[in-house]
């Protein structure tokens, strides 16, 4: 069965409408692990689902091995080429995370930071990359506390201004940083961060071991979730599927930086795959439907590999989770 991503209506709360299909296609590793032949399988693949946002940065992957950060983008920007989708699909990149000293160890201390050179330069290697006169959702990756936000905001807001980004996002920040931001951008009346990237899955994460300033990754808490639905906002959810400890048993949860390794997690594991085999489903597509039943501003990002991990994962829009069953999972 062909199963078709439905895109919600636009919202028209900012400066752009922000309209996306309820899974999103995440590309880490195209042009690195992932080879072109088989990324642009993938892509294709979505595309013919109607999926509609691709998820990158411009730093993707340069932890791979041979990568230098470039390659995401650049092959996201062949696609769309070869295809003639520049324009129809929608982008998502992000600046902020790139590693500022290569020669030194990866930490979060070390990335490139949200001060408005650099933002601007980054941005424009970004678009040219991708090949886009516009990018459709730009993310401040992770949040810089040695800038001030003033003038993260102000940078931002001068690329939606000039019409080269239709809406702003923010990942890896907490909650009253991610507040503050959009306080300040209101005061001006500037374009605030309408979407929040965090990583959220049906695990429960462990306290960050790090100040939140240090992780090089931030979970969803329950007040940012609450936060997000209060202010209309949207959240895109990162590594929704746990490295797949969902569906194989030999996998356990991740651990730092963001530390999921625990014996809730493995409860929550159990009444998870007891809950899926009832519906007929793979532990994997119901961890992704429980998160779309969240509510429609929640929004599951997809790292696969294959065409079959997608279509596999596309499954999950055909799970309905009625209330008592969504209670069983919510209370596991």
């Amino acid at each position: 069965m062909r199963t078709h991503l439905m895109a919600p209506a636009p919202r028209t709360d900012g400066d752009a409408d922000l309209a996306v299909s309820q899974l999103c296609l995440g590309t880490m590793f195209f042009g690195t692990d992932i080879g072109r032949d088989e990324a642009f399988r993938i892509l294709d693949r979505y595309a013919e689902a109607g999926g509609n946002l691709l998820d990158t940065a411009n730093c993707y992957a340069f932890w791979a091995e041979g990568g230098t950060g470039t390659e995401s983008e650049t092959l996201i920007g062949r696609w769309l080429a070869d295809r003639g989708m520049t324009g129809r699909m929608q982008v998502a990149t992000k600046v902020g995370s790139g590693p500022a000293r290569p020669d030194e160890s990866y930490h979060g201390g070390n990335r490139e930071g949200l001060s408005a050179k650099r933002i601007r330069e980054q941005f424009d290697m970004s678009r040219e990359r991708l090949g886009v006169e516009r990018v459709d959702l730009y993310y401040a990756h992770a949040d810089d506390r040695s800038t001030d936000q003033v003038e993260t905001v102000e940078a931002f807001a001068e690329l939606v201004a000039e019409g080269s980004v239709g809406a702003l996002a923010a990942s890896n920040h907490t909650t009253w940083r991610l507040d503050r931001a959009r306080a300040i951008a209101a005061a001006r009346g500037l374009p605030a961060y309408r979407a929040i990237q965090q990583r959220h899955t049906y695990l429960y994460p462990r306290p960050l071991a790090v100040p939140a300033p240090d992780s090089i990754q931030l979970p969803a808490t329950d007040e940012l979730l609450d936060y997000v639905a209060a202010e209309n906002l949207t959240l895109f959810a990162y590594s929704p599927l746990s490295g797949g400890v969902f569906d194989r048993e030999d996998r356990r949860p991740p651990g730092a930086p963001v530390d999921y390794d625990h014996g809730g997690s493995q409860e929550r594991i159990a009444t998870l795959r007891r809950v899926a085999e009832e519906l007929g489903a793979t532990p994997g597509q119901l961890a992704l439907a429980w998160l779309i039943a969240r509510g429609p501003n929640v929004v599951p990002i997809l790292g696969v590999s294959s065409v079959a991990q997608l279509d596999e994962a596309l499954g999950s829009l055909r799970i309905e989770i009625d209330e008592p069953t969504l209670s069983r999972l919510n209370t596991a």
